[in-house]
């Protein structure tokens, strides 16, 4: 029996009462012994009249302990139970009271573990008590403790296993409470000489002797217990310890290196302890240096790179200097744990890596660095390289192809090297640019981390800014050949940009643009059509770097000046590029608007060390002073971006319209209040002519310039409302004044602008609204008759804003009053036939109930359920339908409003009664939702019912929901279980009951012999809980539409993507990869460079090797192997054509050449595929069909014969016609089998030539 340091109290207090709830159910003949022993104790006590306190018991226990000890025959099991009684008394008694007696119970104590009989339990225990008299006791004199001291250390080599780990743990408490006392340095002497001890006997014996194995197993049980106590210990006795360490790591037995690591690793992460920095540093070395690449336990050296880190990280806190030295051997260390093959070392020494780096690099190390280089540039250097010179050496030694089993973690370590050097990775990582650029070449197949490595090119720029970058990694437009242009490099830079100069931008990059603009003329005049439209496509791609390069730039009040002129001029003639330059300036007004109101940009946690370096340039001042660059701007950027918005497409429009708005939050009032005029001007000239072409329109067909007048007039309203933020309250009111007409105009463009400019002001400007609120209402009102469809969605926002603004005002009745005007006609929106409309409807609803549930006014949202319900009542399908909608949307969104829900029951089965489909639809979507919402408990009280409201129809339309009604079945079984169900189900309907269960018990055995992966998939896609409305899943009345977890969908949301593990994408990466590494350096490939032998240590040429091994491992004898041209476009030859291979020109652009009637294949039959379908085009399989025989044949080097059917991408349209017309003849593939048994693939497609036949055989028959 093993008892327990220390259990809580009985609620009582009682000890023996809490000694018999731990111990009276055991079965161990200890624990009986045990409780009968604190039995008799009480009773003793009892009839003694003495106080059941843990100091009566203590009494009792001490008297019997010292009776029963001065015994020589004493029973073991009551010494036993006796000394258990009193380690667990011992944490109860006061403190004084233990130093009153602590002599006179260690004595007894010591004398209770000298006798002879004693039991394992009896020792553990009598190690509790000596240990926690030490713990209790003075800790002055050494004298008063040294001797239970020595009792305690005398059993850390017991042969018993449980009486030595007692005795470690006791000395470590013992330890743990000598911490900051006199006493501490000669209770650790007292280990350290017993280790010295140990080791002299250890290596002074034989070691084939039996006292040789005895004396190395002691110095393993000392190990074991220094792994406890040695960092308690003191600081003078630890580093002897440490020292003796390093004797035990140089003779490489695993079972001593494996306890001195473990009492290493204690060291290394125990807070708070005072060590020596270079006994702890000089064995971190030896263990560094001592790392072998060919250690197979993976443990090992995951556990090894761990201690590395923790440990390099405790000597950097206790000596900076001391820890930077060493630093390169540690990174050695690690980078040979990194090209081991085994995942979780792998993970571990990156993981060290990215900690030194970070925790042991400063910037006073970079700097001496930097230093050195500069001085070296100036003069011949004559000093070896620094110690970050090493380090970045070692850090890009690990794009080496010896370790591309661990590129993936490689990148990632490179990666942080790049963040912690910033600017400075110039000086040291070149070399490191270059080989990631020469990564970027390798086929595919052979690199599966290519996302990994964009990553890291990306840390790069963004470290040391794209200036430095491209100056080492240049985009090469300078080429003669545009496909060696580094095109790969723009989606880095577009994504990694940060605090850049807007001056290299217009210097620089703007120059290259014009160079390519005009190379791209010159092209064209030479008809290089496909190269000119190449460097166009170059030029789009600089210009999409803009929007970067306005990312925190960090010379904007200096440079945008230079960067307007081009801006402006690319604004006006090209269009393709508005965007790009649109959304670059609403990047600057924006961010520093945001710094000048004093707004985080993000928490400096989430941000990238690249943006954290470029916002920190960032102040309000300096924010200031940009906005004041940009306000000076103002005025021709407004008047520019304005005369452009007129002439503008719709697509253009948006950004230009966020610009324009932008400008006019910074821009002075007068220059914002003149644009305005002008455009509220030439809206009123508009407007009248509009009227007058109007008024002409019934003698005079004028459509044409009636609609263009229109879209002029809709362009005016969205340039004014554009001007919003910058506008005065004057100016407000003179809009709001001119759109109120057009809420009543008979054109529904034009009603849709006014709404949309309604809504916005609305939503942005409070203080209008407030102000006009009553009008507003009214109008509202007023203009609903002569409302078009299409401006019912804007109309629609407008009065999402009027109700929410409502429900702020005090009067109950009013708010109610203004939400009964509008309700009715949100309900029927509803049942919009647009999607967009009739989406903003239900937003809307749900919107209204978050509103008036959370005022703290007492407003509820049931009231607004209720008021929903109303509908109900109404007198048209269309309107009970509508309102049966909204029920359940609320519903949906808020469960509180559930049991509401349920009330309706009865009028819902009243309701799917009716011969109306499209009330029985909106039904039974409610009725989903409020299964799929419920709790079981919560449906079996209305599980009878609802079953018998499904079942209970009697008209045709039943069998139009049969699916539907099957799903809400399926859903209840789910919920509340086949049994459930079943009985309620009624008689006649028991068999649908049986399909029902039929088909879930299928489904549960597919699940069953899937993997286990693909279960744990499944479950974590249909346990998260996304909010998501789906107005088709819930109210469609076609059963197909409805999966068999429709319930689980709807209950959760849209099914969430299971995460992915990095490690385990990365591991399997790896495992292929190492599969495969025979396949990656081919035989074949050896045989070509038989005259110099493959250096695999040589970057270069691997690299080499490895994008020439893929097209060894091809036929150059294939048909299938595609043909390119010297330009890269691929060359597609009609049937069986040999190949012709033209003389090529390097100054010829065959893209560009029109084809000649002389060439082969020319001609319009040549180029004309043969259509199979009315659809699509496909190639027949002719190369299968037999010339003796009817059928297909096999052909050697080719696939089998298959069937072909045409591809046509009208199968991915929205629109179901379009589906329909491609998947026509499909239906028809399995009948038609029979009948084409035996023909060939070529004859079996050829449809039209079989009907052919038949007309032919007609005709034949007729002429007989």
């Amino acid at each position: 029996m093993e008892a327990l340091d220390f259990f809580p109290d009985s609620p009582t207090g009682d000890f023996c009462d809490s000694v018999f709830r731990h111990f009276s159910k055991s079965d161990q003949e200890g624990s009986q012994r045990l409780c009968a022993t604190v039995g008799a104790m009480t009773q003793e006590l009892k009839e003694q009249n003495l106080p059941l306190s843990p100091i009566a018991y203590f009494g009792a226990t001490c008297s019997s302990l010292d009776r029963v000890g001065s015994e020589p025959d004493s029973p073991p099991h009551v010494v036993q139970s006796l000394a258990t009684v009193l380690s667990l008394l011992l944490p109860r008694i006061p403190v004084a009271v233990l130093k009153k007696k602590g002599d006179f119970v260690s004595r007894m104590v010591v004398t209770v573990l000298r006798l002879n009989s004693v039991t394992e339990v009896t020792l553990t225990s009598g190690l509790k008590c000596l240990a926690q008299l030490l713990i209790a006791g003075d800790k002055v004199n050494w004298s008063d403790l040294s001797q239970n001291f020595g009792v305690l250390i005398g059993y850390l080599t017991d042969s018993r296993s449980k009486v030595r780990r007692q005795s470690h743990l006791c000395i470590r408490d013992v330890l743990q409470s000598l911490r900051g006392t006199p006493v501490l340095a000669p209770a650790s002497e007292a280990i350290s000489n017993l280790f010295e001890r140990f080791l002299l006997l250890a290596g002074g014996s034989n070691a084939n002797s039996s006292e040789g194995v005895k004396g190395a197993q002691e110095v393993l049980y000392v190990l074991d217990a220094l792994k406890d106590s040695l960092p308690l210990m003191s600081m003078k006795y630890m580093t002897t310890i440490l020292k003796y360490y390093k004797t035990l790591l140089e003779l490489r037995q695993p079972l001593v290196s494996r306890r001195v690591t473990d009492s290493l690793n204690v060291v290394c992460t125990y807070p708070n302890i005072e060590v020596s920095a270079e006994a702890l540093l000089d064995l971190l070395s030896f263990l560094a240096v001592s790392v072998s690449a060919s250690e197979t336990s993976p443990v090992s050296l995951a556990f090894n790179a761990r201690l590395l880190s923790s440990g390099m990280m405790k000597v950097q806190s206790l000596n900076r200097q001391l820890c930077v030295i060493k630093l390169p051997i540690v990174f050695s260390a690690l980078k040979d744990i990194l090209g081991s093959e085994h995942e979780e070392a792998i993970f571990s020494a990156s993981e060290a890596f990215k900690t030194l780096i970070d925790g042991c690099i400063d910037e006073g190390l970079i700097k001496q660095g930097v230093d050195q280089i500069i001085h070296a540039q100036s003069d011949d250097r004559k000093s070896g390289p620094t110690i970050i010179e090493k380090v970045c050496a070692i850090i890009e030694s690990l794009l080496d192809y010896h370790y591309s089993v661990a590129w993936d973690m490689a990148f990632q370590v490179v990666s942080t090297m790049f963040d912690k050097l910033g600017y400075y990775s110039s000086y040291f990582m070149k070399g490191t640019i270059k080989n990631l650029a020469d990564m970027q070449s390798l086929p595919d197949e052979d690199f599966p981390y290519r996302k990994q490595l964009h990553e890291c090119v990306g840390s790069a720029l963004g470290a040391m800014g794209p200036e430095t970058f491209l100056g080492i990694l240049p985009l090469n437009f300078q080429a003669n050949d545009l496909s060696e242009v580094n095109v790969w490099l723009f989606p880095i830079l577009k994504q990694h940009i940060v605090g850049a100069r807007l001056g290299f931008f217009c210097e620089t990059l703007l120059g290259l643009v014009e160079e390519m603009k005009q190379r791209s003329r010159r092209l064209g005049l030479e008809g290089k059509v496909f190269s000119s439209r190449s460097a166009d496509a170059l030029v789009y791609s600089v210009w999409s770097l803009l929007p970067s390069f306005c990312n925190y730039p960090l010379d904007t009040a200096k440079s945008f000046k230079d960067l307007l002129k081009p801006i402006c001029s690319a604004l006006d003639e090209e269009h393709d590029i508005r965007g790009i330059i649109c959304s670059s300036l609403q990047i600057l007004i924006q961010q520093n608007k945001r710094i000048k109101e004093g707004k985080d940009d993000a928490d400096s946690a989430e941000i990238c060390p690249a943006k954290q370096r470029a916002i920190s340039h960032y102040t309000p001042g300096i924010a200031g002073e940009n906005l004041n660059v940009l306000t000076a701007s103002a005025p021709q950027l407004l008047k520019l971006l304005s005369g452009i918005f007129m002439k503008s497409t719709v697509d253009e429009g948006g950004s230009l319209q966020s610009t324009i708005g932008e400008f006019a939050s910074i821009a002075h009032k007068n220059v914002v209040r003149t644009i305005f005029k002008n455009t509220m001007e030439r809206l009123l000239e508009v407007t009248q002519q509009a009227g007058v072409a109007e008024a002409s329109n019934m003698q005079v067909d004028n459509s044409s310039s009636k609609s263009s007048l229109s879209l002029k007039r809709a362009r005016l309203i969205d340039l004014a409302v554009s001007l919003l933020p910058g506008l005065d309250e004057p100016a407000l009111n003179l809009l709001f004044i001119a759109i109120k007409p057009a809420l009543q105009d008979v054109d529904g463009l034009i009603q849709k602008k006014a709404y949309k400019v309604l809504s916005i002001i609305l939503r942005n400007q409070k203080g209008f609204l407030s102000a006009k609120l009553e009008e507003l209402l009214k109008l509202m009102i007023e203009v609903l008759p002569s409302l078009h469809f299409s401006a019912k969605r804007h109309r629609l926002d407008c009065l999402y804003e009027l109700i929410t603004h409502a429900s702020k005002v005090d009067s109950n009745l009013r708010r109610h009053e203004i939400l009964s005007s509008f309700l009715t006609e949100i309900i029927l929106a509803l049942k919009e036939a647009n999607k967009k409309t009739r989406n903003r409807a239900y937003e809307v609803l749900v919107q209204i109930g978050h509103e008036y549930g959370d005022q703290d006014d007492g407003g509820k949202r049931e009231h607004l359920f209720n008021m929903v319900a109303r509908g109900l009542a109404g007198e048209t399908p269309h309107m009970i339908s509508a309102a049966v909608k909204g029920l359940a949307r609320l519903a949906y969104e808020f469960s509180d409003l559930v049991s509401s829900a349920y009330k309706l029951l009865p009028s819902t089965y009243l309701l799917l009664q009716r011969k109306n489909r499209e009330i029985i639809k909106a039904n039974l979507g409610l009725l989903k939702v409020l299964v799929a919402k419920s709790q079981a408990e919560g449906l079996q009280a209305h599980l009878a019912s609802l079953v018998e409201g499904l079942l209970k129809w009697q008209d045709d339309t039943k069998n139009h929901f049969k699916a539907k009604v099957k799903l809400l079945l399926e859903m209840l079984v789910r919920k509340c279980g086949i049994d459930a169900v079943k009985a309620v189900m009624p008689e006649e309907h028991m068999k649908l009951l049986t399909n029902i269960r039929k088909i879930k018990e299928r489904k549960e055995k597919k699940q069953a012999v899937s993997s286990v992966e693909s279960k744990s998939h499944l479950s974590k896609a249909t346990t998260s809980r996304l909010s998501r409305w789906n107005h088709t899943k819930i109210f469609s009345d076609f059963g197909d539409d409805d999966t068999d977890d429709s319930d689980v969908e709807m209950a959760s949301g849209e099914k969430s993507k299971a995460s992915s593990n990095l490690k385990s994408k990365a591991s399997t990466l790896r495992s292929k990869k190492t599969r495969g590494a025979e396949k990656s350096l081919p035989e074949d490939l050896l045989d070509q460079l038989e005259d110099e032998p493959l250096d695999l240590l040589d970057r270069h040429k691997t690299r080499s090797a490895l994008r020439s091994s893929s097209n060894l491992k091809r036929k150059q004898d294939s048909d299938d192997e595609p043909e390119f041209d010297p330009e890269g476009r691929l060359i597609i030859n009609e049937g069986r054509k040999p190949k012709k291979v033209a003389a090529s020109d390097p100054d010829s652009d065959r893209r560009s050449e029109a084809p000649s009637h002389f060439s082969v294949g020319s001609s319009r039959n040549n180029q004309k595929r043969r259509k199979t379908s009315e659809s699509g085009w496909a190639y027949t399989g002719s190369e299968y069909a037999s010339k003796k025989a009817g059928g297909d044949v096999k052909r050697k080097d080719k696939l089998e014969p298959y069937a072909y059917w045409p591809l046509d991408r009208k199968m991915m349209s929205r629109r179901p016609e379009h589906r329909a017309a491609a998947r026509k003849g499909m239906a028809s593939v399995v009948k038609m089998t029979k009948k084409l048994e035996g023909k060939s693939a070529s004859t079996a497609l050829s449809s039209k030539f079989m009907k052919l036949r038949k007309i032919q055989k007609k005709g034949g028959k007729r002429k007989r």
